[in-house]
C-alpha cells in the first residue's frame, strides 16, 4: 500500500512567525516608552533638587542677615564683603553655573535674593526670595 501524500495549506505558512515579530515591535516600542519615561523623570527630579538647593541658599543667607543685621550693607552684591564673597562661592559651588544677586535696602531693611542657575542642555532658571530684616 501505498502512503497518501496530504496536500500542505500554502495559505497558512510563516503566520506564527509574522505573530511572533508583531510581538516584538509592540514590546520594542513599550520598552522605548518606559525608558523615554524614565529619562524624564530623570530630568524633573534634577530640575526639582536644584530649586530646593536654591532655596536652602537663599533661606541660609536670610538667617546669616538676620544674625548679623549689623553688617546687613555687606551683603549686597554691589558692595560684597566677605560674608557675601563666601555665599557666592556656595552658590557657585552647589549650582551649575550658579549666580547670584543680592540687593539690600538698608533704609527699610528690604532684601531681595535672585539665584540663577543653568542645567547643561536647558534654559537659566531662576528662584526670587523677598524679605524685610529689621532691628526691631
Amino acid at each position: 500500500m501505498k502512503a497518501q501524500r496530504v496536500p500542505r495549506r500554502l495559505g497558512q505558512t510563516g503566520v506564527a512567525l509574522i505573530e511572533v515579530l508583531v510581538a516584538l515591535i509592540i514590546l520594542a516600542f513599550g520598552i522605548l516608552g518606559v525608558v523615554g519615561l524614565q529619562a524624564s523623570m530623570t530630568r524633573a527630579q534634577t530640575s526639582s533638587t536644584f530649586r530646593a538647593e536654591a532655596a536652602f541658599l537663599a533661606q541660609r543667607l536670610i538667617g546669616d542677615m538676620w544674625a548679623d543685621r549689623a553688617n546687613l550693607a555687606g551683603y549686597d552684591t554691589s558692595a560684597c564683603e566677605a560674608a557675601c564673597e563666601d555665599y557666592l562661592r556656595l552658590v557657585a559651588a552647589r549650582l551649575p553655573r550658579g549666580e547670584s544677586t543680592v540687593t539690600v535696602n538698608t533704609a527699610t531693611g528690604a532684601v531681595t535674593i535672585e539665584i540663577r542657575w543653568t542645567p547643561p542642555g536647558e534654559d537659566t532658571n531662576r528662584f526670587t526670595t523677598a524679605t524685610a530684616i529689621t532691628n526691631s
